[in-house]
């Protein structure tokens, strides 16, 4: 391809250059050298002939007197050596092909930098081993004899390069499609191998399903015999379940007839029953008012009078040196109940008569809130034992280990009576000494998970109840 095309017909026609004038020589020598031949027109340039020349033009460009380089060309003088072969490739192209006076001075510079190559490409000749690309730039620049053959020839060398990579390339290309296709051909096998595999083992497979489906058309044949012989039964079983039927709708009638007739007695004995329970009713309440005149009676006779203290507090009292009470009781009774978690059945023995709560302190609050400080934990539960007692209006004491009388304690709320063992002896034992102190028959409710102070309160008679009853007694208030 020629180095650039011109944009008009007015451009200068190309010299013909037959020498590279030597540094000595004048310019009147080079405008001489460079009328020796008439205009011919650009070669076609290979493309990187092209690009060789334009880097090699850029290179000496910035070298050259200001006065020298051509207008078009003295901006482009100034860019960075990196872009000045890429921007400025068109301008410089153009300018060596029109102006022959700046391509010989640029090619002085260019052929002294080249050196033996330089010189064997004026005299016309170039080494063998020489790249053709170089050997073309410096051919087209320096314009010597036979200079468009050097550049065919290079062209040739360069077109040659291009043939020798493209069929480099698809060799390798083939070379890569060879191995695809050895790879293809190793997995087709091992996929083939897999699939010889599995029909084998898909026709062992319908071997099994065919001899399944024999089997299971035998069972399908001796099922539907064993149906048409039950089929046979029902119809057998339909008629005597029809006579059984009908033999009970003549028991159901003689039962009814049987029915109306023990309804008549029932209905005389109701009639009885209810003469007999009058009569025993006048008997119970006669029996009552017997033992009520009795009992008052009795407190007449032994001269008892109402009592301020209960039996809680003599036990406190023992304690006083040691220990610190505070007492607010109230009235109440308690039925048996079982040893449960259950608040249901707290809730059923603390509605009894002159019930008695007793409850182990920290036994309780360290299963429900042992988070909290002993401070924080007596001052909840005492808080919340002084709502069931305000409610219940029964008798409620809590017992907490300690070896030394509290200081600073709150007040206990009404009803509610706050006990604390002395020095050397322990809550449960002070629990126990409560129970006994409680008369017989009187119902007495100590809440502990401890197993031993359930065990030891139930000997004496008191109802024992897990902790939990009480915690979710107190949660529920």
């Amino acid at each position: 391809m020629p180095l650039t095309e011109p944009h008009d017909d007015n451009l200068l026609p190309e010299e013909q250059v037959v020498a590279v004038p030597a540094a000595g020589d004048t310019t009147e020598g080079i405008a001489d050298a460079a009328s020796g031949e008439a205009a011919e027109p650009e070669p076609s340039l290979p493309e990187p002939v092209r690009q060789r020349i334009v880097s090699l033009t850029a290179t000496v460009l910035p070298g050259l007197p200001a006065d020298e380089v051509p207008v078009p060309l003295r901006r482009v003088a100034k860019f960075a050596p990196n872009r000045r072969a890429r921007l400025g490739a068109p301008v410089i192209a153009a300018q060596l092909a029109a102006d022959p006076l700046f391509r010989q001075r640029v090619t002085a510079r260019i052929l002294a930098d080249a050196g033996d190559l330089g010189t064997a490409v004026v005299e016309g000749t170039a080494p063998a081993a020489a790249d053709p690309v170089e050997v073309a730039a410096l051919a087209y620049l320096a314009r010597p004899r036979g200079w468009r053959e050097l550049i065919e020839a290079s062209g040739a060398a360069v077109r040659a390069e291009a043939d020798t990579a493209v069929v480099a390339e698809l060799v390798r290309q083939a070379e890569q499609r060879a191995t695809r296709a050895e790879h293809d051909r190793a997995v087709a096998r091992v996929e083939a191998d897999k699939l010889r595999d599995e029909l084998a083992r898909v026709r062992e497979e319908l071997g099994q399903l065919r001899e399944e489906a024999r089997q299971l058309t035998r069972t399908l044949r001796e099922s539907q015999a064993r149906e048409r012989r039950a089929n046979e039964l029902l119809a057998t079983e339909r008629g005597r379940a029809a006579r059984a039927a009908a033999d009970a709708d003549a028991e159901l009638r003689r039962a009814r007839a049987r029915l109306a007739e023990a309804e008549a007695a029932a209905g005389v004995a109701r009639a009885s029953a209810k003469e007999a329970r009058s009569v025993d009713d006048a008997r119970l309440w006669l029996l009552l008012e017997t033992i009520g005149q009795a009992a008052v009676g009795l407190r007449r006779e032994l001269a008892l009078d109402p009592v301020d203290r209960l039996p809680a507090d003599f036990v406190a009292d023992a304690f006083a040196d040691s220990s610190t009470a505070t007492t607010a009781t109230s009235a109440g009774a308690a039925a048996r109940a079982q040893d449960t978690d259950d608040p249901a059945r707290l809730d059923q023995l603390l509605a009894l008569p002159r019930a008695h709560l007793v409850v182990d302190g920290y036994n309780v609050t360290k299963r429900g809130f042992g988070e909290m400080s002993l401070e924080q934990q007596r001052k909840r539960l005492i808080t919340g034992l002084g709502g069931i007692a305000a409610q219940t209006g029964d008798e409620v004491t809590v017992v907490f280990d300690g070896a030394e009388r509290m200081h600073g304690l709150p007040p206990a709320p009404r009803g509610v009576r706050v006990l604390f063992s002395r020095k050397g002896e322990t809550a449960d034992e002070l629990i126990r000494r409560l129970v006994r102190a409680e008369p017989p028959g009187r119902p007495v409710v100590v809440v502990s998970s401890d197993r031993e102070v359930a065990d030891g309160v139930r000997r004496h008679g008191a109802y024992p109840l897990g902790a939990d009853s009480l915690l979710r007694r107190l949660s529920r208030s």
